[in-house]
């Protein structure tokens, strides 16, 4: 039997149908072997949630949305079916939770429950919530941040009137030429370090100088023969201790002159008549020199 074009076409174009859904629906997640396990999620707001969502457990995928069946009566929460891999084994008492983050993109969080004895059969439902994420944390701020809009309000108008002070323009000036002065302070002081960093070899070679003096100095103090000197410098306290002796005794002859009150009063006396003589001298100069060109001549 001979195929005409026309059947070729057609077949092509199932096979090519065939290949679109099953390329479409693996695109999407969905497993057209069975290796999966269903189980029914109850959420009361599934926040955006489709088909092919994928599901996590411990931050890992374990499977994908399937179906979603939402109650038009309002009877019970909305149902969403989804597929989990069979080796995934879900304790009771386990839940779940819808995240997104800030592009939109939903993903199903599986909280697992720490329950080794007991498991949800397939088929079996479990209850779930909605996680705040990013968000939703920003969206519970939002009313926090309306009662302080009146407060950032005052303080800004506060903050535009003390700009508009002048006193503030004159600070900011007085700053401007504070930090001008230091400026040309921090230029100077760089200088001055310049001028001790270059004379620093000096001040260092004068300093080692003085040290090597001190050394040296140091090392004749320590040469001297202390003892001796010590014993000089006594044996000298005690001879001059004997001459204070000596002269504050009548024994010797300094003694006597410096203690024997007649000699003062003999040297007092003498002084006297000397002084007497002098007067006498100047007053009758002819009793005492006799002077004669022509002769001695009788008085």
């Amino acid at each position: 039997m001979k195929i005409t074009n026309e059947v070729k076409i057609a077949i092509v174009a199932v096979i090519g149908i065939i290949a679109l859904f099953f390329g479409l629906n693996f695109l999407k997640g969905i497993s057209f072997f069975n290796n999966e396990d269903d189980y029914y999620l109850s959420f009361s707001d599934i926040s955006g949630m489709s088909t092919s969502s994928p599901i996590f457990a411990d931050g890992y995928k374990v499977g994908t949305v399937k179906a979603i069946e939402y109650d038009y009566d309002h009877r019970r929460n909305t149902l969403v079916k989804i597929g989990v891999d069979k080796q995934l084994r879900i304790p009771k008492g386990s839940t779940a939770e819808i995240s997104s983050d800030l592009m939109g993109n939903v993903r199903i969080n599986l909280l697992l429950a720490n329950n080794p004895r007991e498991r949800v059969n397939p088929g079996g439902t479990i209850y779930g919530g909605k996680e705040l994420g990013a968000m939703g944390k920003m969206g519970a701020m939002i009313p926090q941040v309306e009662k302080m809009l009146p407060k950032i309000d005052s303080i800004l108008s506060s903050l535009n009137k003390l700009m508009a002070d002048p006193a503030i323009a004159a600070s900011l000036h007085n700053v401007q030429t504070v930090t001008g002065n230091l400026t040309v302070s921090t230029r100077e002081l760089n200088t001055l370090m310049a001028q001790l960093n270059s004379q620093l070899p000096q001040m260092t070679s004068k300093a080692n100088k003085v040290l090597d003096n001190t050394q040296v100095l140091t090392a004749k103090l320590a040469a001297v023969d202390v003892a001796k000197t010590m014993s000089e410098v006594d044996a000298t306290l005690n001879n001059v201790n004997e001459l204070t002796a000596k002269l504050n005794s009548n024994n010797g002859s300094l003694g006597l002159l410096m203690n024997d009150p007649s000699l003062y009063n003999n040297l007092n006396s003498t002084m006297k008549h000397a002084d007497s003589l002098v007067v006498n001298l100047r007053e009758h100069p002819k009793r005492y020199v006799h002077f004669s060109i022509f002769g001695k001549k009788d008085k």
